[in-house]
């Protein structure tokens, strides 16, 4: 159901772009050619929550009209052609060519609606996720064996759903393939850093500390890719700090693996986002992230036979078996795998859809709500330190996700001008 709310919403999104050409005086023929441009950032999505992948999965959908020596080019995806013909002026136009408006479907006279209902399921399933998995590992605490089902049940969804075409499969060359490997390199590593956290520590601290992350990606691009980071982003980054220390140092669930799992994870999700900038592709954001999960996968597969295969044979599986029975087992498993993949994808096709300050304020509310909702699930105690630190932590957050998008806001509008 998600993915046909994606294709429509991709689909409905590119009739809007289509333009019509003028009739050429003197023409035989009454034709209208139809073609654009389209340039993606691949990214990634997650975090085990973060996925919001940011805004690094976030096309930037750049439709334009082009033409390569004085011919139009053909339009990219075959679901366009149908668009395209229906944009053609009808016979018995009149002479001004102008071709009947087909009505607005739904998505179109109620873009807010279908954005706040994305936003909805976002958060929802995000939470969800994070309910299911730390109940998982309650009883059955192999994150590394858990990390793999996570994609081995998205994958599995992706083929099901290429297989019936939704989406339609992006086809895959050897130099695609190049740029997407260092994305989803560090997709799995984040991925199972994050999971070894929230199995050692409390939701809620886990991502505490992954609010961390605007941090690493400044520091990352001021000293690695060379980007002057402005002294207002840097000094709303020391809130963030300034919280997380805070939270830390009085936290109740704290133990180092789940810290530096987690800090581990900021640096992962960082370096994906540079990689992610250096490459690009007109590849949809959906099949995109089918294939990074697909990469992803068998990155994740080793390390989890050779630092649990053993555990798991000899009393793992049983152990968790005797607890909750061999039906919630796999049950449990499935689910928390397919709640992982939705609420990804749902996540970077919902961002694709906002602009940038709306995504950093969604961005921001969806860790306020996995923290507030684990919480009131798993009854955590906190102290009154461990709170404030974590609401000083979060606010920072929103500052510096407030900046950064009014500073891209402006270099928007400037290169516009």
């Amino acid at each position: 159901m998600e993915s046909r709310i994606l294709s429509r919403t991709a689909t409905f999104g590119s009739l809007s772009n289509l333009r019509k050409l003028p009739r050429e005086s003197g023409s035989s023929c009454n034709t209208t050619s139809v073609s654009f441009v389209s340039a993606r950032p691949i990214g990634a999505v997650g975090e085990g929550g973060n996925l919001i992948w940011g805004r690094q999965l976030r096309p930037a959908l750049l439709l334009e009209s082009s033409s390569l020596g004085g011919k139009p080019r053909e339009t990219l995806r075959a679901g366009h052609v149908g668009a395209a013909a229906s944009s053609s002026p009808a016979e018995g136009s009149d002479s001004a060519g102008e071709a009947k408006v087909a009505p607005l479907g739904f998505i179109d006279k109620y873009p807010a609606l279908v954005t706040g209902f994305f936003f909805f399921m976002w958060y929802f399933l995000n939470v969800i996720f994070n309910i299911i998995n730390k109940k998982i590992y309650n009883y059955f605490p192999y994150p590394y064996f858990v990390s793999v089902v996570h994609l081995f049940v998205g994958v599995v969804y992706c083929l099901v759903s290429w297989a019936v075409g939704l989406p339609k499969r992006a086809p895959m060359d050897s130099n695609l393939l190049k740029l997407l490997i260092p994305v989803a390199v560090c997709h799995a590593l984040g991925h199972v850093t994050s999971n070894v956290s929230f199995a050692a520590v409390a939701v809620s601290f886990t991502h505490t500390i992954k609010a961390l992350e605007p941090f690493f990606n400044a520091a990352a691009s001021q000293f690695i890719l060379g980007q002057s980071i402005p002294i207002t982003l840097w000094l709303s980054l020391a809130p963030v700090v300034l919280g997380v220390s805070m939270a830390s140092l009085t936290e109740l669930s704290f133990n180092w693996t789940g810290f530096i799992s987690a800090m581990i994870s900021n640096i992962s999700f960082t370096y994906r986002s540079i990689y992610s900038k250096k490459a690009m592709t007109d590849m949809d954001s959906t099949n995109i992230y089918a294939y990074i999960s697909i990469i992803a996968l068998f990155v994740c597969i080793p390390p989890a036979i050779i630092l649990e295969g053993p555990q798991l044979l000899k009393h793992g599986f049983n152990d968790a078996i005797a607890k909750v029975g061999l039906t919630k087992f796999i049950t449990d498993l499935f689910w928390v795998g397919m709640f992982y993949h939705l609420y990804n994808q749902l996540a970077t096709n919902t961002l694709e859809r906002v602009a940038p300050l709306t995504h950093a304020v969604g961005n921001v509310l969806k860790r306020v709500f996995v923290i507030g909702f684990s919480i009131l699930i798993f009854g955590n105690k906190i102290s009154t330190q461990t709170g404030v630190g974590t609401a000083i932590a979060i606010a920072g957050v929103a500052i510096y996700s407030y900046i950064k998008a009014k500073m891209e806001e402006e270099k928007r509008q400037a290169k516009a001008a």
